[in-house]
């Protein structure tokens, strides 16, 4: 059995991975609506998990993040790219339904003073491995380099349009026998 899942997959079908997605297109393997709970998986069934443009289209990230640590293996990664809150990516799509900053995430991750100081909006936990960002210019260029990914999140929360879309590389938290 395959121990990769991509979430949302749309037309971006995947060959070592299950593609989900809610409609039924060509190389889909499961067609399941994704606001639906549980998703139709085992509980730890997955190495990999990628969320490429999915979670700001979901009405609920708490409940979706929870089953995406449901569905997780231990220490599984887990990659989710979004639209930064202020850039044109965000405000131009009409079905985008949920903004997301370079904090967002780190309210499922015990490390941040988020989710110390309010453990209880989810027990689902994640370690963030990394944030890496997106600008644009003529196409998407990806930084991962923290010295560098710091003053971009700063200038983008003042000046607006100049990071285009944020990643979040994580790790399933939990133990073995969950």
């Amino acid at each position: 059995m395959k121990t990769k899942l991509n979430v949302g997959c749309g037309t971006d079908i995947k060959p070592d991975y299950i593609n989900l997605d809610v409609a039924d297109l060509p190389g889909v393997d499961v067609a399941h609506d994704l606001t639906k709970f549980p998703w139709p998986f085992a509980d730890n069934s997955f190495d990999t998990i990628d969320l490429i443009n999915v979670l700001e289209h979901l009405p609920d990230t708490i409940a979706t993040l929870e089953e995406l640590h449901r569905i997780a293996r231990p220490d599984a990664k887990v990659m989710v790219r979004v639209p930064y809150w202020n850039s044109p990516d965000m405000l131009a799509d009409p079905t985008h339904l949920r903004a997301f900053s370079e904090r967002t995430l780190n309210f499922f991750d015990p490390a941040f003073p988020e989710c110390k100081d309010r453990p209880y909006y989810s027990t689902a936990r994640f370690n963030i491995m990394r944030k890496s960002c997106y600008i644009r210019f003529f196409y998407y260029l990806k930084i991962n380099a923290r010295f560098l990914t710091t003053p971009l999140f700063f200038l983008a929360r003042y000046l607006g349009a100049v990071v285009w879309v944020i990643e979040f590389d994580l790790r399933a938290a939990k133990s073995d026998n969950k």
